[in-house]
């Protein structure tokens, strides 16, 4: 499947996005788009879920600046493959790149299973779209999980 053409509303949807984290801490925000994942059936052990998600914060910085961050967990715990993604008027202290709080947290629960394939585009696809600054920009500007949508389905424009 060439990455272009990876459409990511396959694993995208409004019950996978919290425009409005409660979360002040990683591990906090980390729970709580975790919650989203077992309410819409993608991860079946919640706490399995954490644990292999903090395990690979150990291993690596997942705070990419500019407010952002990607933590992911590759898990048994993961009946589905999917991204949830939560947005928060606070900060959250995260190790970063440039040191700073983010506010955009985009977590990838991965089914153990799928480690090499769906990952791959995943992570592939959400790094295109994250190396662009007005697509960050964008991100930082959403109000509705439309929107939000919205921007990861358009496809970055060709150089």
């Amino acid at each position: 499947m060439d990455i272009n053409n990876f459409d990511i509303s396959q694993v995208l949807t409004q019950e996978l996005i919290s425009l409005n984290l409660q979360s002040r801490s990683k591990e906090d925000a980390i729970a709580e788009l975790t919650d989203l994942l077992v309410k819409h059936g993608d991860v079946i052990d919640r706490q399995g879920f954490i644990d292999d998600v903090l395990k690979r914060e150990t291993e690596g910085m997942t705070g990419l600046g500019q407010g952002v961050a990607i933590p992911h967990g590759k898990s048994q715990a993961v009946k589905n493959t999917t991204i949830a993604i939560g947005i928060s008027q606070n900060d959250i202290a995260w190790e970063s790149l440039d040191n700073k709080p983010v506010n955009i947290i985009i977590l990838f629960a991965v089914k153990d299973t799928d480690a090499n394939t769906l990952h791959i585009k995943l992570l592939q696809k959400v790094a295109i779209l994250l190396a662009d600054e007005s697509f960050i920009q964008n991100l930082h500007d959403i109000k509705t999980k439309e929107k939000l949508i919205e921007l990861f389905e358009a496809q970055p424009e060709e150089e």
